[in-house]
């Protein structure tokens, strides 16, 4: 693995370790899905970090959903199946470290290596 796939993977691993922890935390004080949605936007901050990270992560799947298909990955849909199982801090540099395996298997790197 290069250093740029083991960077993806430590970046999946903590991308669904973290925010699950969170979750874990909300549903021991018996928040529901609808109290998740309700206190993404009490105030401006919370908003802000909502709706970036919704616009960032619709630019990314649409990118992701292209990618995979123009480099002819299969099992393109579980990513985006992760995003919402897992997280989105989970699914895109997975998506990012499996892309980057089938590039090395097809010699065509398209970003270079971390140094």
């Amino acid at each position: 693995m290069t250093p740029l796939m083991i960077f993806y993977a430590i970046c999946a691993v903590l991308g669904a370790v973290i925010p699950w922890y969170y979750n874990l935390q909300a549903i021991n004080e018996g928040k529901t899905i609808a109290d998740f949605f309700r206190e993404a936007g009490p105030t401006n901050i919370t908003s802000s970090l909502s709706m970036d990270l919704v616009i960032g992560a619709t630019a990314f799947t649409v990118w992701m959903v292209a990618e995979a298909r123009r480099l002819g990955m299969r099992h393109w849909w579980v990513y985006l199946v992760a995003t919402f199982m897992v997280a989105f801090a989970f699914a895109a540099p997975l998506f990012l470290l499996m892309r980057e395996r089938k590039l090395a298997r097809t010699q065509q790197p398209l970003a270079a290596p971390l140094a």
